[in-house]
Order: structure tokens, then sequence, then C-alpha cells
């Protein structure tokens, strides 16, 4: 990598997020891991993507397939070894990628040596200190601390056979941290240094919003909490001393040559509470998950563009389509052909906006959500909030080439996950050689998207547009601007464009008069 003190990399990027078990698999055990990712970087700089996210790949139990880390400082044998990250992360660098890697600061696994310790120890130690064991109410003790949920289901509460109850905003094999314990904080400030000291560029913080509860635990009075998130502010996220943490952080990453960053994975009820994480001395960049649940309906999109750009300050916006956690956008947007038209449509969009983009491994190739797999292969554990709820169908691995599963994936029989038999026409391979593809069209993108200097960081100007339809340009400092349009609606829509059309996600025409007849679920982008 060649580093420069102002270039600000991230302000712009694209970013790859590399869900490690189902990128790609190098021992033939049928699970992703670090050296499958390092054989596949030569596909990542070419696809152009300036960065990968990595999800984590520590020691784990995989209660809940690693964000549940017993040692943060290796690897767990599953996924490699420590010299296996050594090697991405140098081979990364050599292809002109950078890596960001998790961190899970929120909870430990209960496998972690300090959480065996707190049980071992008993109510009281110093040991239990690290994490939040409370005693029960009621006149036994019997009944949990407080009326809060887990994420996953059920009480976010577990009472050990001593009577203490611990708490776990997620599943019970999770214990959350007590951050107001000095000791904590100066173990992850240890644990950060590790990694960059490894050279990584940066880290995504999982549950950022999470770490300091309300002080003395208040009920939060109401069931379903769930259904709150990211909407409402609950007394166990988005509380205002994680800022505090987040500033520390900032600090470490700034002593740090090469613009190291961090990106929060928070939950707030606005965007502008979540703009709080990316103030000038936090984070540098925050996921929009209100953009990534926004229908696809113009007048919503607009609704959230336009309140992530007004809330962002000096910040740059980050916008993110899918992920791990979630249902694939294709599915989301109707599934089959539909589905398929309003993703591609939506990428445009998406990396025509100003800022940083995230792109979830499998979208570049329009994989849908896989909704039809078999009951023992559904291990989630947020798949206890309802049968709709876990998010398997979102991990299976995806196809790298041939005819029949495991498509390329892996040398060995079968996948963790098994892979839909049709997806042979949506192979890396197969899209490789089709100049319709979403591959090809992600390709493209992403390469006018470095070319034009009008895209990414920087201003967005709107235009006149009819019902159903966004229409934007946007401006380079030089003179230079790029136009963008969308077409939402169910009618073909008339767009005043000028210029050179660039790229667009399906066919258009332009009239006599010089506008662009854009079909539903279409977008384009002209010069």
């Amino acid at each position: 990598m060649t580093d420069s003190p102002t270039t600000a990399w991230w302000r712009d990027a694209v970013i790859y997020q590399v869900y490690v078990r189902s990128f790609a698999d190098a021992n033939g055990d049928g699970v992703g891991d670090l050296a499958g990712i390092r054989a596949r970087l030569p596909y990542l700089a070419d696809l152009g993507v300036d960065a990968l996210w990595v999800t984590p790949f520590y020691v784990s139990p995989m209660a809940d397939f690693g964000y549940d880390v017993a040692d943060y400082r290796d690897v767990d044998p599953l996924f490699g070894t420590l010299d296996d990250a050594r090697a991405l992360i140098a081979d990364a660098h050599a292809h002109d990628l950078r890596v960001i890697v998790d961190v899970v600061p929120n909870h430990t696994s209960d496998r972690h040596p300090w959480f065996e310790a707190a049980v071992a120890a008993g109510p009281g130690s110093p040991e239990r200190e690290r994490y939040m064991f409370r005693d029960g109410r009621g006149a036994d003790g019997s009944e949990p601390p407080n009326d809060w949920e887990s994420v996953f289901g059920g009480p976010a509460w577990t009472r050990l056979p001593d009577g203490q109850w611990y708490l776990h905003l997620f599943a019970p094999e999770q214990p959350d941290l007590n951050w107001e314990n000095p000791g904590v904080r100066a173990e992850f400030e240890d644990i950060l240094r590790f990694w960059l000291d490894l050279g990584v560029d940066g880290f995504r913080i999982d549950v950022a919003h999470g770490m300091v509860k309300a002080p003395g635990l208040p009920d939060v009075g109401h069931t379903g909490q769930v259904e709150m998130l990211g909407t409402a502010v609950l007394p166990y996220f988005d509380q205002d001393g994680v800022h505090e943490i987040h500033r520390a952080w900032r600090k470490l990453l700034d002593s740090y040559p090469g613009e190291r960053i961090g990106v929060a994975e928070a939950w707030a009820p606005d965007t502008a509470r979540l703009a709080r994480y990316t103030r000038p001395d936090e984070l540098h960049q925050a996921f929009n998950f209100h953009y990534l649940g926004t229908p696809w309906d113009a007048a919503e999109l607009r609704g959230v563009i336009d309140g992530t750009l007004r809330s962002a300050g000096t910040a740059p916006a980050t916008w993110v389509l899918s992920n791990h956690d979630v249902k694939r956008h294709p599915t989301r947007f109707g599934g089959g052909e539909t589905g398929l038209r309003r993703a591609r449509a939506a990428a445009l969009l998406t990396l025509a906006l100003p800022g940083s983009a995230y792109v979830y491994q499998g979208e570049e190739l329009g994989l849908p959500e896989v909704l039809d797999l078999p009951a023992e292969f559904r291990k989630d554990p947020q798949a206890g909030r309802g049968e709709d709820a876990g998010r398997d169908g979102c991990r299976v691995p995806i196809p790298w080439s041939g005819d029949e599963p495991p498509f390329g994936f892996t040398d060995g029989p079968s996948t963790w996950l098994p892979m839909p038999p049709e997806w042979r026409a949506l192979t890396v391979a197969a899209e490789e050689a089709d100049p319709d593809s979403t591959l090809t069209l992600y390709k493209t993108a992403l390469r006018v998207r470095r070319a034009e200097r009008a895209l990414g960081d920087g201003t967005l100007a709107w235009l006149d547009a009819p019902d159903g339809t966004l229409a934007f340009t946007r401006k380079a400092a030089d003179g230079t601007s790029v136009g963008c349009a969308v077409n939402t609606g169910a009618e073909p829509a008339r767009v005043p464009a000028a210029g050179e059309i660039l790229l667009s996600s399906g066919p258009v025409e332009r009239a006599n008069d010089g506008a662009l007849l854009l079909p539903p679920d279409t977008a384009v982008w002209w010069r």
C-alpha cells in the first residue's frame, strides 16, 4: 500500500464485506477460511473495490458464528492461523486493497477465560466486575434483575447456580461486558493495538451503540423490545457514554500511520443520533441502516437520503443495501426478475450517492435470499425470534464456477450451508462471460465511479423529476458533473438528461427532445 496522510481514502471508499465462512474455502472442509479469501484477492481487485471488511475469524465456540469471541488475539483453527491472517493482510495490501476486521466489544463468549473465571470466583469477586452480574428481584431473587429482552428472543438475563444473574443482550453464550470497569477498557485498547500492529487498516465495531447501559439498569416497561431497535432510545442501547469510548479509540487510531479507521455498527432512533458516532473526534463512518431498511419508493428513499446528508456534518455518508444480518435486497425488493431489476437500479443509485458504499459479498452477482433451507441447516441463534427471523439464508456460500454445487467454493463434496442448484447461472464464471450480467454492471459502475471525479465524496443537487423517480447531479471541483436518475414507479418516466449516457441498469431510450425514457425499476448515469 502507498499511504498518504491526507488522502482520506475512507470518505468515498467502496468496501466489500467478506463473510468469512461463505466466501471461499481453501482446505476442502466446506467452510470458508482466510486462505480462501487470500486466493480470491485478484477477483476483488478486478471488481474495483477499495477495501475488504472481514467478519470475525477469532477463536470462538461459534454459538453466534464467531461473534462470540473466546480469544481476540488468535485465529480459530476453522479459519486458519495467525500466520494466515498476516499473509492475507500483506497480500491485500499488495493488491492495493485495505483490510478492515471486526472487533466485538459489547460481549465475549461464555468460554472466554474472563467469564470462566467470573463464574468460578462467585458473587462480589473482582472477576465478576468485568461483566454485568446482578442479584435477581423478588424475595428469593428468582426473577430477572429487570425486564430487558435479548435481541435473539427471551429475557436478556440468565441465572447461575449460585443465584446471581448475568446480562446477555444477545445469546446466553454472549455475556455482556461491564464497560465501567477500567480493566475492560484497557484490554480492548490493547486488542486494537495488537491488530493495528499486524497491519489492519481499521475496525468494524460490532454493536458500537451497546457497551454502556443506563445507570441503575432501569426497566424498559414494554415487551417486544426487538421491534424498538433503531426506533427508540433503550436503556441498553445508544447511551451517551458510548461516545467517550469511541473518542478514546479515535485517538488510538490516529496515533498510527496510514489513516486507520473505525466504522460503527450502530442502531440509533434517527439519523441525527446516528451522526453523533461520526463527529470529528469519534469514528470515521457509521452504517446507515435507515437507508438499508427503506422500501423501493422514490419519496421514501429521498427522505432518508436527505436526512442522512443533512445529519452527516463533516463525516461522509455511508450507504449499504445488504449484509450478513438481513435478507438480501433482491428478495426484499420483491424477488424474482422484479427484485433483481430493482436491485440493479439500487446499486447504481447507491454508488452515485455522496460518500462511501459497502457491497455485501454476492450482491454483485445478484444473489437472492435462500428461503428454502432445510431445517437441519438453520443454526442461527436469531431464528428463535420466529420462523422468518434467521439469517442463514443470506449467508449461503457464494458460487464461483461450474454447473453443480458446490460451484467452485470448495474442493470438498459439500458446503456448510447447501447451495441452490439454480445458482449455476449466477456463478462468477458465468457472469464474467455475460456482458449484461449483474457482475458486469458492478464492475462497470465501479470503474466509472473511480474515473469520474464527480462521484464519491462531495455534494448532491436534486433535479426536478416526475413522481416515482429520483434525479440528481454530482459535481466535481473541476466543474465536471455526473447525473443519476432512478424510476421506482410502475410506468415509464421521462427524465431530463443532457449528455452522454455512461451506464444504465437496464435498457433506456432517448426521446427526440433529449429526455431519457426510463422504464420502471431502472437507473441511469449520464455525464
